[in-house]
């Protein structure tokens, strides 16, 4: 035996004899009894005296010797433990991997029972044994963390590669039972010993720190490569290319950490407490998490420098990481606001983008040094165009910004604004308020877009009909590509201002269209007697008209035939030389006919006669008018 129990045992046996000399001291006393009583044979008078005495002494004696039985009861008890003590210490010593594990914990759950009965009794002599005790247990504590990290650290050895088990939709690998067994077994003595044991208000035992440590470093190894793929898949190959859905690896690599995170999760509620699964499974995911966090940062400078193109990856990932949050908050109540926070930063650009894209649209336009001089559309149209029928794949993501921006928020000052709200189901609801608030930010990028061509158009093109042509054209681009996409269901209401747009397009062509038509108009002479009456069908005879007039009227609608001939034939050519989309050049062949045809008609009944068929000013019969304009078409 070491020799501090030694000196305990002296102290002890000293203990004992103050005892023994004590009951020398009652032996006397029973002389003194004996001596009395035979006093009291020979002088019954003395007896009455003597009682007294001996009954008080008698007392006393008995509960001498019940304490004293007491005291040898309780050096039995103080002796018991370190006997133990020794038998524990053959067990502990020699470590768990050389006799059965559970035979070892139960080694340790006995020491630990000796530990706590002797700082009960509180005896001075009990501290060095105690100490000794303290001791034996952090070596057996201490053991068994080796254990407990020698079995993760064989089950980290090979990290796993997730996109195998996403590609082929498999679950990803656990613990086997039987290690989260043993490891759950050493979780409870470890946290046992070290709640007895340690001397400071830390929360954290030592095996959660080693499964966070050993398991952390397995998640982010396991990840890297997705993390790698992420960044290089974000590179352009043209730089002027739009963002195309699911390109970036951003989405696998969401799905193989939550995969992970997810298998994670199932190994640690067997091992650890209820209480412990938030504050591990935290602490496991952190270095992930982290480098995670590094790859969006990433990935929002390279949408930063490709914003108008590749805004839409900022979309993408938007949703993804939020989805992500929400998914892992409901099945393990952790790690919403971690992911939310490492999406900050490119949900902040996501934001901005939405003001930035309309001051795109505008500078687009306003930069233009010139238009094309036969009326074609412009490509920034069809490019806008594109651009809006591109976020109707992303409407849950911009559903939720703009929900943030708040409706007309997406002007480039509001866009700068933060909100650090964390996303809830709600947000990705694209109900009615969500698709409206998509609508009206669509409206405003139409409108902008069409008000800067019309402004561009004024100044860069020469004529009205020239104009108009330009203008119908870029709204026919607008028009049919949000009937052909889903636009179509979402803006709806803006078919009115595309009806107003197309209207005023026409009306600017059909400018050009009063010279010929004010030709045909002629003076109605009602106080001449003989003249006939214009109207009625089948009254009007040409020849009698004209042989009526003077010969200044006469030469007056000549001229009109012949300035008529040289603009209408001025204007078809014109018309014909135009780049128009096959809607407006319906729309406007229709527009054409339904003035000019009535007219012509009208007034050539009326003088066709003036040149008596030689066709030297009335150039076009009705059939022949009728046949050029429907050319126009």
């Amino acid at each position: 035996m070491a020799p501090p129990r030694k000196g305990a045992l002296a102290e002890e046996s000293a203990e004992v004899e103050v005892l023994f000399a004590g009951m020398e001291k009652s032996k006397d006393l029973a002389k003194k009894i004996r001596a009395s009583l035979n006093r009291l044979e020979t002088s019954g008078k003395t007896v009455q005296e003597s009682i007294g005495p001996i009954l008080g002494n008698t007392q006393r004696l008995q509960t001498t010797n019940a304490n004293i039985e007491r005291i040898i009861d309780a050096i039995d008890r103080l002796r018991a433990p370190l006997d133990q003590t020794n038998r524990e210490e053959r067990i502990i010593r020699a470590g768990p991997r050389k006799t059965n594990l559970q035979d070892y914990i139960a080694s340790l759950d006995r020491t630990t029972m000796a530990l706590s009965d002797l700082k009960r009794t509180n005896l001075r002599s009990n501290q060095q044994a105690a100490s000794d005790l303290g001791a034996l247990l952090k070596l057996g504590a201490k053991q068994l963390e080796d254990v407990f990290r020698d079995i993760l650290r064989e089950g980290s050895l090979k990290t796993v590669e997730p996109l195998e088990y996403v590609a082929k939709q498999n679950p990803f690998p656990v613990l086997s039972q039987d290690k989260l067994s043993t490891l759950r077994s050493i979780n409870i003595h470890v946290s046992k010993s070290f709640a007895q044991l340690s001397q400071t208000d830390v929360s954290t035992t030592p095996t959660q720190r080693i499964f966070a440590d050993i398991r952390g470093d397995f998640l982010m190894s396991s990840l890297r490569n997705l993390a790698a793929a992420s960044v290089s898949t974000a590179r352009k190959v043209s730089a002027d290319a739009i963002y195309q859905r699911g390109a970036n690896g951003i989405g696998i690599y969401a799905q193989g950490m939550e995969g992970l995170f997810l298998a994670e999760y199932e190994n640690i509620c067997p091992i650890f407490a209820r209480e412990e699964w938030g504050v591990v499974y935290t602490a496991t995911c952190q270095n992930a998490l982290k480098e995670f966090g590094n790859t969006l940062r990433d990935l929002n400078g390279h949408v930063q420098k490709n914003l108008t193109t590749d805004c839409f990856l900022g979309y993408e990932i938007v949703e993804i990481v939020s989805n992500l949050s929400v998914r892992l908050e409901t099945k393990t109540g952790e790690l919403k606001r971690p992911i939310y926070d490492s999406m900050k930063p490119i949900r902040e650009t996501s934001k901005t983008s939405l003001g930035k894209l309309l001051e795109d649209t505008r500078a687009r336009v306003q930069t233009l040094v010139a238009l094309p001089m036969d009326a074609a559309s412009v490509p920034v149209t069809t490019e806008t165009m594109t651009r809006l029928q591109t976020m109707t794949n992303y409407l849950l993501p911009l559903s939720s910004l703009m929900t943030s921006l708040g409706d007309g928020g997406w002007s480039a000052a509001s866009a700068n604004a933060s909100s650090s709200s964390l996303p809830t189901m709600k947000s990705f609801d694209v109900g009615a308020d969500g698709k409206k608030l998509f609508a009206h930010y669509a409206s405003d990028t139409i409108d902008t877009l069409l008000q800067n061509l019309e402004t561009k158009a004024r100044v860069l093109l020469k004529g009205k009909n020239l104009q108009g042509v330009f203008i119908a054209n870029n709204v026919a681009i607008v028009d049919r590509m949000i009937r052909s996409s889903d636009l179509q269901a979402l803006m709806g209401s803006y078919a009115s201002k595309i009806d107003g747009w197309r209207k005023k397009g026409t009306a600017m062509y059909l400018e050009a269209w009063r010279e010929p038509s004010g030709y045909l108009l002629d003076v109605q002479y009602t106080n001449r007697s003989g003249r006939p009456h214009s109207g009625g069908a089948g009254s009007t005879d040409s020849a009698a008209i004209v042989k009526g007039l003077s010969s200044k009227d006469k030469d007056a609608i000549k001229e009109k035939f012949k300035s008529f001939n040289a603009a209408l034939e001025d204007l078809a050519t014109r018309h014909k030389g135009y780049k128009m989309e096959r809607e407006v050049k319906a729309q406007l062949q229709k527009e054409v006919q339904g003035i000019i045809e009535p007219l012509y008609g009208r007034f050539w009944e009326r003088y066709h006669e003036i040149d008596k068929g030689k066709g030297k000013y009335v150039r076009y019969d009705k059939a022949a008018l009728g046949q050029l304009l429907a050319s126009l078409g």
